[in-house]
Order: structure tokens, then sequence, then C-alpha cells
């Protein structure tokens, strides 16, 4: 199994905003593309003082998978335009991680 992390950080009068499109627009499109071997995909907020810090975690079952997600170049952040907008700014680069261990 495969983690992909990723951080974006917004300033904190657009954090609900940033957060509501996660929630109704990106990762339903995600889920809706039926992605084989992608499992689901976690949102973490934080404040921290001048911005809000988001991470996501994506859970995959191997790098092909990720890379049916992401593309060749799967280390690649995956930004939708009107996330860009919102977003002060971003990891151009996703970070995976193979689960070594996993709690159920």
């Amino acid at each position: 199994m495969i983690s992909r992390i990723w951080h974006g950080w917004t300033a904190p009068e657009n954090a609900d905003a940033y957060e509501a499109l996660l929630r109704r627009e990106i990762f339903v499109g995600i889920e809706n593309r039926h992605i084989p071997g992608f499992r689901h995909i976690e949102l973490l907020r934080r404040d921290v003082g001048v911005e809000v810090e988001f991470v996501t975690i994506m859970h995959f079952d191997s790098i092909e998978a990720v890379r049916q997600f992401a593309g060749d170049d799967y280390e690649a952040a995956v930004v939708p335009p009107n996330a860009r907008a919102i977003l002060a700014r971003f990891d151009a680069r996703s970070q995976h991680y193979e689960i070594r261990i996993g709690a159920r």
C-alpha cells in the first residue's frame, strides 16, 4: 500500500472555502474516476497563525495506481485551477511512502 502526501496553505479567510471545494468537488471528482487501486483520501487541517495548512493523504494499492491518478510524473502535484485560485502556496511535488504497518 502507498500513501501519497501533499500540503497546501491558504490565508485564514480562504480556509473554509478551500475545505468546501475539496469536500464538494475535488474529492468527489477523484472518487468518481473509479481509479483501480485507489482506496481512500484523508484531509488534515491546522491553523498555523498567518496561514491554514491542509494535508491530503491518499491511499493506493501500488505506484501503478498512483500513476493512473497523477500520470507518468506521478510525484507532480495534481491541483485544479479552482484550487490554485484559493491556495496561497502548495507543494509542487507529492511525497510517496510505502505503508509498512497500518492499523485497521
